[in-house]
């Protein structure tokens, strides 16, 4: 699916954001955590409700319920702002901000290809160097596996050698970084 905030630099869901699920937090993590709620329930840095709610947690606690790994596919999904999952994997991917719809398929459009030559002159966008006819491929530089459109301004002219090196990567400006919870928690 295609996240919008990577082309427009901002959660165009804002609060909506925030009613969609965490992923998972690591066996690790949670371990570790339960260990800080247990020191810090003898300290006696808990009273009331919040001690009631936090030993009833220590005493539930199962390590298996959390994974020890978050899957790829689980953390690529997440928002690199709020850390929530995406609502635009929970949305199809036509439903986006603009009035034109996006290409869903994967197949780039002869006019489309055409336009790509010339803008990009022939030159590889990986290497920068001169391509030949019979080396020329067209990539999406956000990956279609990940939500990129065919459209033009996500296709570009590159070298078999250069896309297959290259397989479902995505640009720098894009890729997933590590989350950091105010809990304490990381991803």
């Amino acid at each position: 699916m295609c996240k919008p905030c990577w082309e427009l630099k901002y959660c165009p869901y804002g609060p909506l954001v925030e009613q969609f699920p965490l992923p998972p937090i690591e066996r690790k993590e949670a371990v570790s955590h339960i260990e800080f709620l247990k020191e810090q329930l003898k300290k006696g840095a808990y009273n009331g409700w919040r001690k009631r709610f936090l030993t009833k947690e220590v005493k539930e606690f199962n390590p298996n319920n959390h994974p020890i790994k978050v899957p790829k596919e689980i953390s690529e999904k997440s928002c690199n702002i709020f850390g929530h999952i995406c609502p635009v994997f929970y949305v199809n991917e036509p439903f986006t901000e603009t009035y034109e719809k996006r290409r869903i398929s994967r197949t780039i459009s002869r006019e489309t290809m055409l336009r790509v030559v010339r803008r990009d002159n022939y030159i590889c966008q990986k290497c920068k160097e001169p391509v030949r006819e019979d080396e020329l491929e067209f990539d999406h530089s956000i990956p279609y596996s990940k939500g990129g459109s065919s459209d033009e301004n996500n296709i570009r002219l590159i070298h078999r050698e250069c896309n297959r090196s290259k397989s479902a990567k995505t640009p720098d400006h894009v890729a997933p970084k590590e989350y950091h919870f105010q809990s304490g928690f990381s991803l």
